[in-house]
């Protein structure tokens, strides 16, 4: 836990808050049961509250300095999920033909972002379903991605 600047409970998951003093730098999902650990710095505090303000409101922006470790294509489609809006979802294959990639590394990126929620890989989905979520194809992860695609509104068949 002390890995952590913070912990919050929310409806779905515990997610652990991690950041280098300047930026935030991971939110992970701990198991159930993991108590809440309060923010111990300014921008902990700070990402704790937006995370609580998108909680409350799926349209929020998210407006925090974010240092997500990857490689130059990971961010790259991680920018493109940021442009995907609230409520709605694309496929691995469309951000694959924007991106002149293959939805499988997209799949990829995805499953290796970092700040999951603020950079929101949820809203990115098999053409014929849901996909995976965190390198995950069943359990909680799913149940995690399920819950904040209704959270914001999504209806699969939708763009």
């Amino acid at each position: 836990m002390t890995a952590y600047a913070a912990c919050l409970k929310t409806p779905f998951a515990v997610l652990g808050l991690r950041t280098d003093g300047s930026a935030l730098t991971a939110i992970d999902f701990l198991p159930p049961g993991t108590p809440q650990l309060p923010p111990r710095h300014p921008l902990a505090r700070e990402a704790w509250r937006q995370l609580q303000a998108y909680l409350a409101d799926t349209s929020f922006v998210f407006d925090l300095p974010l240092r997500p470790a990857g490689t130059d294509f990971q961010r790259r489609v991680w920018r493109a999920m940021q442009r995907i809006p609230p409520g709605r979802a694309r496929s691995y294959g469309d951000l694959a033909e924007e991106l002149h990639s293959s939805p499988r590394a997209v799949g990829q990126a995805c499953g290796a972002n970092p700040l999951p929620l603020v950079i929101p890989c949820h809203r990115v989905v098999a053409k014929s379903g849901l996909g995976g979520f965190a390198h995950a194809k069943d359990g909680a992860p799913l149940d995690y991605k399920r819950w904040l695609l209704a959270h914001e509104g999504y209806r699969p068949g939708a763009p």
